[in-house]
């Protein structure tokens, strides 16, 4: 907490002094003003350094209740255990559930009290369809077309036969490199336009989230980021 003084200084009426102790008197009062200006010094120092406690406070991650968990990581904590279907089961029903498609994207989606995979296939035109997988029982429900225009399918169609990876081989790649949990995976490419997999690897010993982007076409790891939120 910060404080400040005030010095309050009262004059009496003195009788006639000598002049060596008029100067004394001057030199001394000289040395109170200069204790002063460094007190007022520090407290401003004081001040800024609460100012910039705070403002690190403000912008570092919040903990959750028990104090050691992020609010991210409780969700992790919380969602993960839940899905009894891995992200190669709800892949493989949402591919089943619209013929001649190939797997796109999947990710695991809360609440933890009923868990789904949320998987996107498409067809060798680039025709997208998205499907709802139960992660609990791994039974998908209808695939639902999405509505793109020509260049975005032309666009996914090229993406789908540049890449020579699957996501189960680029899943396999990321949880060589880390141990745990896949919650998702995601075709895109790269701003050269290189298809890559984007894979989300969870550990369950501290419900961190690593990314990694994996080339679509040689399993070589492009990135790679730990989301420690």
């Amino acid at each position: 907490m910060d404080t400040k003084s005030d010095a309050i200084l009262s004059r009496r009426d003195r009788s006639p002094l000598s002049r060596g102790t008029t100067l004394i008197c001057v030199a001394a009062a000289a040395g109170a003003l200069l204790t002063g200006c460094g007190t007022d010094t520090g407290g401003e120092a004081a001040r800024s350094g609460a100012a910039e406690a705070a403002q690190a406070a403000a912008t570092s991650p919040t903990p959750s209740a028990d104090g050691t968990l992020t609010e991210d990581q409780q969700e992790r904590k919380a969602l993960v255990p839940k899905a009894k279907t891995g992200y190669e089961q709800a892949l493989s029903a949402a591919v089943g559930a619209v013929s001649r498609s190939k797997p796109v994207s999947v990710e695991l989606k809360g609440p933890p009290d009923s868990p789904r995979w949320e998987a996107e296939v498409a067809t060798d035109d680039g025709t997208a369809h998205t499907v709802s997988v139960d992660a609990a029982d791994g039974k998908a429900g209808k695939a639902q077309a999405k509505d793109e225009d020509g260049d975005d399918k032309r666009e996914l169609a090229d993406l789908l036969k540049k890449a020579t990876v699957t996501p189960q081989q680029a899943a396999q790649t990321a949880t060589d490199k880390t141990k745990g949990t896949v919650t998702a995976v995601e075709l895109d490419d790269t701003d050269g336009g290189t298809p890559k997999w984007s894979v989300d690897v969870v550990t369950t010993d501290d419900w961190n989230k690593t990314t990694f982007d994996i080339d679509a076409t040689n399993r070589k790891i492009l990135r790679e980021h730990v989301d420690r939120d």
